[in-house]
């Protein structure tokens, strides 16, 4: 499924998802949150939708299931900062300025960010796409996707400075 079948098929679904998840979570930040992931999901299996009888019946049940997962874990959904760094411990300080380790170590800071920062700061400066196209796949606003990718670089570069700082 190319983009242009993906906002046919797909994007009308957002109203009715956004409403749906703002009813499970009583908080329409986190409802647009999750119908952003749910976006990202969806986009990430555009090439298997077809092998769904409804693209929208799994889109709610997708949101259900995030809404869920919210609702059941109240704690922050990313990784204390002692078990990154106990995943940098054994390196020593001058191993920490080569760059294969210096991208193993922010490649796990990322993977311990909540799953929508994830997918948008990969989406963004890994694949390349521009913010406007990552708010066409995911049918948020761009103001909405920059908001995510900030939060998701400033964690990344806080735990970074602060693994530094520990070293």
């Amino acid at each position: 499924m190319e983009l242009k079948q993906f906002k046919i098929a797909v994007l009308p679904l957002r109203g009715k998802l956004l409403n749906y998840a703002r009813k499970l979570t009583d908080d329409t930040s986190d409802a647009e949150d999750v119908v952003q992931e749910v976006m990202i999901k969806l986009w990430n299996i555009r090439q298997k939708l077809d092998q769904y009888k409804s693209i929208e019946a799994l889109a709610v049940k997708i949101t259900h299931n995030l809404c869920m997962d919210m609702w059941r874990s109240k704690k922050p959904t990313s990784l204390p900062l002692d078990q990154v760094q106990k995943a940098s411990e054994g390196l020593a300080p001058d191993h920490l300025i080569e760059g294969k380790d210096e991208f193993r170590i922010i490649n796990e800071i990322i993977n311990s960010l909540p799953t929508l920062q994830q997918t948008i700061i990969r989406m963004k400066d890994v694949e390349e796409y521009e913010a406007d196209e990552i708010a066409e796949i995911t049918g948020c606003s761009p103001e909405a996707i920059r908001s995510n990718l900030s939060r998701a670089r400033k964690k990344v570069r806080d735990i970074y400075l602060s693994l530094k700082t520990n070293v």
